[in-house]
């Protein structure tokens, strides 16, 4: 019955067999390994780092995507692998050698993950090559040795991952992202239908409505692992980030469209076509996101967008006097949704390697793509070496921690000092109380571990047998172990060490006693690294960092309107500080959501915050693409709406800040103000103005009123009515 309700378990937390089938991998190839260098070529050293290779490697890292890539990682990493071997090889010498060459690459493999988040997934991994290679006994003769066992065990890992019972293949960021275009596309056509036909549809909630923002929420950073959010300065991801945002912004478009449909029918409007050929570019673009698809075309859209501009401009025959806001503000609305749109599909584009000279609309937006991806990784690496960079304190954090477990073990003069380091990695975390979450199981764990593997050593001390239990105690440790909890994970680990060591440097019952000790030490160091070192993780540079990408955001729509009132040259400066703010603001928020947190802690709405941000940079280059600098300086009446509406968006930022700032819960606020409603303090002035004038005006004002859109969704509306501005289909 016990066995029964084991296995009933371990099936529930391992539905797909996932985490089984890596460790019968692993336990395979590390077998393999040991037995042929120990008992084969009879050498320790290449049993030694043949093992803790596999191990390492197969266990302390996290790699993304299917097999044949996670074997690709594998094997391109071993000359890093030797260079992290033959470092720690040499300055074994001494203890302070080792802890001054700790300190250094602790933190440069810590720090590299900035750019790419493989390097993240390979961190851990590369921290225990250079752990075990700094203790004494100081031979660099035997360095052959060390570099051929992990050379094996790295290599034959790769193999098994491809040939060995591989993993299904996942559910990846591309594959996310085009169901997201999918789910988007089909709600453009329910906004395009209730344009033409207000009655047309379901009279409540729209499922496709629904779909699509579950599917868009489901491409949000922080719901994503860091190995497979698209988190990387190459010009993919970037360019992934940029097509995951353009989505959201065409969805919140769709929407105000969808809620702002006029009462009666009126046949084939111009943002009804424009919104048709909107769905059909987003529904070809997220195709082409599958590996091997060609390049989306954008000649349609674009004749679609010409089309809606010219109609736009001449108004279309309406013969208003003055003329049809409300129809203006849906045609602006419209075209702002065909920019985001056209921002996805060239998005898309450089996703997949296909951008050319031509892709000039947005040039600003994907001018990164033009440089080669060792200067898109150092700008990512500078932007992150400012004081409030999340990556920056847990890379210092790790390798001071490191340094000074390295130091207490060599002066402590501890057999097994590298145990001490383990501890430390295992148990230190990027906030204090994630530390101290992580420390009860390794502590409970351990001791168990101690107290079994003690008892064996007592009763059993033919090597033999703990040869013959090695397979088993690896499948355990791994497998098992993991399924049941980090207590049970710790104490077999534990086990398995004991088992190891008793084929290598039998020590009798006195190993047991010396990894409890080790461990014990490096929990503590961890602790107190945890404690003293930016303690409060990611919340804390988070809210600084969310603080001034809000104010820079504030900034840039300040300096967009004045640039099109003429009081001010383009907003270049000001855009781009609102884009070094977004690297650190969503290496912060993704470090966040690694994080744990109590539940009734939680009253900021992260996701909305960001998003209120978001919207800016892309927005204002299309305004301004379509509506030059000092457009409307000759308009007072236009200058007075505008810089008020302005004003009152810097202060619900400012607002925002404030609260984001002290991570204060949001209060209840009004919904913002539709486009037409805000156009009828100057509706007797329209007549007067010239029809491009008109529209300038109306498209700038509906840009300040979706960014109020974007801050108000951070707060509940005063009624909590759930329609508001986004409307209920």
């Amino acid at each position: 019955m016990l066995a029964t309700s084991i296995l009933g378990r371990l099936r529930r937390r391992d539905p797909g067999d996932a985490v089984l089938r890596r460790a019968a991998r692993l336990t395979l190839v590390a077998s393999v390994v040991f037995y042929g260098c120990r008992y084969g070529a009879g050498s320790s050293v290449l049993a030694t780092y043949g093992l803790f290779g596999t191990i390492a490697a197969g266990s302390f890292a996290q790699l993304p995507g299917p097999a044949p890539q996670r074997a690709r990682i594998l094997v391109t990493s071993l000359p890093a692998v030797w260079a992290l071997i033959a470092a720690g090889s040499l300055l074994a010498w001494s203890t302070w050698s080792a802890a001054g060459g700790m300190l250094v690459i602790g933190f440069v493999v810590a720090f590299a993950g900035v750019g790419n988040p493989r390097l993240v997934g390979l961190a851990s991994a590369f921290q225990l090559f250079y752990i075990l290679a700094s203790f004494p006994p100081y031979q660099p003769g035997t360095l052959p040795e060390r570099l051929g066992g992990v050379t094996l065990a790295i290599v034959l890992l790769a193999a098994a991952e491809v040939l060995l019972w591989p993993d299904p293949v996942p559910v990846s960021y591309r594959q996310r992202l085009a169901a997201a275009a999918d789910g988007v596309a089909a709600f453009l056509d329910v906004a395009a239908e209730r344009l033409t036909d207000p009655y047309t549809g379901p009279g409540g909630r729209d499922p496709r409505r629904e779909r699509a923002y579950d599917l868009v929420a489901a491409i949000e950073l922080g719901r994503n692992p860091p190995e497979w959010a698209p988190t990387a300065a190459g010009a993919q991801d970037r360019a992934l980030r940029i097509c995951a945002s353009a989505l959201r912004e065409a969805l919140a478009e769709a929407d105000r469209l969808a809620a702002d449909a006029p009462p009666e029918p009126m046949g084939d409007l111009t943002a009804a076509r424009l919104l048709r050929s909107c769905a059909d570019t987003t529904r070809a673009a997220g195709r082409t996101l599958a590996p091997g698809a060609p390049p989306v075309g954008l000649d349609d859209l674009d004749a679609a967008i010409g089309r809606a501009e010219t109609a736009y401009v001449a108004g279309e025959g309406d013969g208003h006097d003055p003329p049809d806001v409300s129809r203006l503000c849906r045609d602006a609305t419209a075209l702002a949704l065909a920019d985001q749109t056209r921002v996805f599909a060239v998005g898309v584009r450089v996703a997949g390697g296909s951008l050319t000279d031509g892709e000039d609309t947005h040039a600003g937006l994907f001018e990164y793509a033009r440089h080669s991806p060792w200067r898109l990784y150092w700008w990512q690496f500078r932007s992150h070496l400012a004081p409030r960079s999340a990556h920056l304190h847990s890379s210092l954090r790790l390798a001071v921690a490191l340094a000074i477990a390295r130091v207490a073990a060599g002066v402590l003069q501890l057999t097994h000092g590298f145990w001490v380091l383990l501890a430390t990695l295992t148990v230190l975390r990027t906030s204090a109380a994630d530390t101290r979450t992580a420390l009860r199981p390794a502590v409970l764990g351990t001791i168990a571990g101690a107290v079994v593997s003690g008892g064996l050593m007592l009763v059993i001390d033919q090597p033999i047998v703990y040869a013959v239990v090695l397979p088993v105690t690896l499948m355990l440790a791994f497998g098992v172990g993991r399924l049941l909890g980090p207590v049970w994970q710790q104490a077999l680990f534990t086990l398995l060490l004991t088992v190891v060591f008793a084929q290598l440097s039998p020590e009798g019952w006195r190993l047991a006693e010396t990894r409890l000790v080790d461990v014990l030490l490096g929990a503590v160091i961890g602790v107190l690294a945890g404690v003293a070192m930016w303690p409060r993780g990611a919340s804390h540079d988070l809210r600084h960092n969310a603080t001034g990408y809000l104010g820079a955001s504030a900034d840039a729509v300040e300096q967009t309107v004045l640039a099109i009132l003429g009081g001010a040259p383009p907003p270049d400066r000001a855009l781009d500080r609102v884009r070094r703010r977004m690297i650190l603001v969503d290496s912060s928020y993704c470090q966040y959501h690694s994080e744990r947190h109590h539940p009734h802690r939680q009253q900021v709405n992260w996701d909305a915050v960001l998003s209120a941000g978001h919207h800016v940079v892309p927005g204002a280059e299309s305004l301004l693409r379509r509506n030059p600098p000092g457009c409307l300086a000759g308009w007072p009446a236009a200058a007075v709406l505008l810089r008020d509406s302005a004003a009152r968006l810097r202060s619900a930022y400012d607002d925002v800040a404030r609260e984001v700032a002290h991570d204060r819960a949001s209060g209840p606020r009004s919904d913002p103000t539709g486009c037409a409603d805000e156009l009828d303090r100057v509706r007797p002035l329209l007549s007067e103005a010239d029809p491009q004038s008109v529209r300038q005006l109306v498209e700038v004002d509906r840009w300040l009123s979706g960014l109020a859109d974007s801050v108000a969704r951070i707060h509940p509306p005063i009624d909590s009515a759930p329609a508001g501005r986004r409307g209920v289909l």
